[in-house]
């Protein structure tokens, strides 16, 4: 029976292990400042076993750096004894039910860093993307400042402004010194413990203004790596904002980078105009317009509004005016040749003008796309065979035949032209209100989603603020069926109490954000009455459940041992507990949790008996049995749940005996 450790990874530790397992002969000791023992890394060793050169403190070299990066390393790895609990009065079911607890999207309140720790466990390679809209450090935005130095008893005395963990919350003017050195210290641990989350195929968009986009895409470079980098998308917000630059400054940039570029990964998007388009032909094939007359208005269409060849090129309709679009079928390569054989007209039987570097088929593909028995001869004289349209003769070089629903997407352009509505969006959702600043429209969200092509995935946006990412992912599922699931990270930022918000009772930025995910979720099902997921589970960061003699018995006397029979803080409950087992053992929050009492004793189910705990007192050697049987893959329970020693020492047997595959857990 093993003890859970209830705190987060020290990833520090864990890179050691790793890099004594590749090369133990470079492990080694030395003293530190204070004369102690101290564990190190023979970097000469090292240089050797990976034919290396070892670069001098003094010496020159190609790095990005600045103050505290270093410490910014550390704070990264360094574990946290903290938790998760849940809140079910802020939780919405999966119907919209308040206080449901059945929905699988997860809204987390606190420090991000904090959340990204303990999530490092549960969700290690399980999410598909992450999007964030971190501060732009513009001169007015707010920024976690991760202090280094200073006690959690003096922030306050340096921001005015702090969570309930004692982390400030700065506004980093331009004329802070450490104007760029703060932001960079705030984001760096975050992005290196986002990657660890992302599945291989993962992919990671950031938006980003011009004030931090060097500085990001250098943190990203050195994170996910500069052969990760994808492309740099320019979101073009149609709105001009004066920047006292003389220019009107109408764009802002998010970045693209994936887990591992080996791992071929298309990026679409649905072409632009293609609601217009359909609208359209289903109004004219109603009033059953003739298919010449149709096809005039469809290219007027076109040419009011300007859309690219993407679209343009499909200008011809068949009988139940479904676009369709002649494909060029010359062999595409300038410097080689294609084969060259003979096409055979459907009229006049002779062959068809070829095309001078030869076909961009072979003759079995292309006749495999021929139906001679089936032509089709059209208004204007020409004629389609099979999936080949050829003209009134011989004398034309035939095309493929390609229709507009099969193309209905293109790889996703560098530069998108979206209007920034956010804050119109939200005010309509909240009566004409507006409660929050500057979001982002759910049409750029829902692009960048949609993008990847990932309808049961996990998805992930730690600067959740007012939650467009919970929002555009509710819309998405709702239209297309997907069974997309969010985790939403936000540090419950205080509103101004002058502010609108804050008149209104949303005290927090997480008040907010909350509020609009209900308020989405009851408009998107009364719109399209879909059977999608409209809920979330709130979880709160806090301080562990446990004691700190759990952490540091060392610390504690001998003659206090007694005051510590229980190494729960008093205020916790059994769930408590269970959220922090689940968040040790890697189990999913998101996972069905039920309840049972057997023999008089409350015992959670989670994930169908994947795991099964029981945390209260005076457990007997039948409840013990009874959860064995059951055959776990964990059975968790407390150090002193057990009513007398004699079932401590009889739990082995009985797991032994019904279940010894078992894993066994206490705390």
């Amino acid at each position: 029976m093993d003890k859970l450790k209830m705190h987060t990874p020290d990833l520090a530790e864990e890179n050691y292990k790793k890099l004594a397992a590749l090369f133990p002969d470079a492990v080694t000791e030395t003293k530190d400042e204070n004369g102690n023992t101290v564990r190190a890394i023979d970097k000469d060793v090292l240089m050797q076993e990976i034919n290396a050169k070892v670069v001098d403190d003094g010496q020159e070299r190609y790095q990005f750096t600045w103050p505290d990066k270093r410490k910014a390393v550390v704070l990264a790895n360094a574990p946290i004894a903290k938790t998760l609990r849940f809140e079910k009065e802020k939780s919405v079911g999966r119907d919209g039910t308040p206080g449901g607890t059945d929905s699988e999207n997860i809204y987390i309140e606190g420090d991000n860093l904090d959340a990204l720790k303990l999530l490092q466990e549960t969700y290690l390679g399980k999410v598909k993307m992450i999007y964030i809209d971190p501060p732009y450090n513009t001169g007015n935005d707010f920024i976690y400042e991760d202090d280094f130095s200073q006690k959690a008893s003096d922030y306050a005395d340096n921001s005015g402004q702090t969570d309930e963990e004692g982390n400030r919350l700065v506004q980093n003017s331009e004329s802070n010194g450490r104007f760029h050195t703060d932001w960079l210290n705030m984001l760096y641990p975050r992005l290196r413990l986002a990657k660890d989350l992302l599945s291989n195929d993962g992919v990671v968009f950031i938006s980003i203004d011009n004030c931090e986009f060097e500085n990001l895409t250098k943190i990203c470079n050195e994170v996910f790596g500069a052969g990760n980098f994808v492309d740099c998308i320019t979101w073009n917000t149609r709105v001009p904002k004066n920047d006292n630059n003389g220019l009107g400054n109408i764009h802002q940039y998010v970045l693209v980078y994936v887990k591992d570029k080996t791992i071929n990964r298309q990026f679409t998007m649905q072409k632009d105009g293609l609601d217009d388009v359909f609208d359209l032909l289903d109004k004219l094939k109603k009033k059953n317009v003739p298919i010449p007359e149709a096809e005039d208005e469809l290219k007027k269409l076109y040419k009011k509004k300007g859309y690219d060849r993407g679209i343009t090129l499909y200008n011809s309709l068949d009988e139940n005016y479904q676009p369709w679009g002649k494909i060029n079928m010359s062999w595409p390569n300038s410097d080689t040749f294609g084969p060259t054989y003979d096409v055979l007209h459907p009229a006049t039987h002779k062959p068809t003008k070829k095309p001078d570097r030869g076909w961009r088929w072979n003759k079995e593909t292309f006749d495999s796309h021929l139906d001679y028995a089936h032509t089709i001869k059209r208004y204007d004289g020409s004629y389609v065979c099979g999936d080949i349209w050829f003209a009134k003769d011989e004398n034309t070089q035939p095309s493929s035949i390609k229709y507009l629903r099969d193309v209905a997407k293109m790889l996703l352009r560098t530069v998108i032209s979206l209007k920034s509505d956010g804050g119109v969006e939200l005010e309509n959702l909240f009566g004409g209100k507006s409660y929050f600043s500057n979001p982002k429209p759910t049409s750029l969200i829902e692009l960048l989603i949609d993008s990847i092509d990932e309808h049961n995935a996990i998805f992930m946006d730690f600067f959740s603020g007012s939650a467009t990412t919970a929002h555009a992912i509710m819309h998405l599922n709702a239209l297309d069926g997907g069974h997309r699931q969010y985790i939403m990270v936000q540090l419950p930022e205080q509103t101004d109490a002058k502010s609108e918000a804050y008149k209104a009772g949303y005290k927090t930025i997480c008040d907010i954000g909350e509020e609009r995910i209900r308020r989405a979720g009851k408009k998107i099902k009364e719109e399209t009455g879909a059977d999608i997921d409209y809920g979330f589970r709130c979880f709160r960061v806090d301080s562990s459940n446990m004691k700190d003699v759990y952490y540091k018995p060392s610390d504690v006397k001998q003659g206090e041992l007694d005051l510590f029979t229980d190494n729960i803080k008093e205020d916790r409950t059994p769930e408590d507990l269970l959220i922090q087992v689940m968040l040790d053992l890697g189990v999913l929050l998101s996972s069905k949790v039920e309840k049972e009492e057997i023999a008089g004793k409350k015992v959670f189910s989670v994930a169908d008996g994947y795991l099964i705990a029981c945390f209260d007192r005076d457990v007997t050697d039948d409840v013990v049995t009874a959860i064995a049987r059951k055959h776990p893959f964990y059975a968790v329970f407390r150090d002193s749940s057990f009513s007398s020693d004699s079932v401590a020492a009889n739990f082995e047997q009985i797991f032994d005996t019904y279940s010894p595959q078992t894993v066994r857990k206490v705390l």
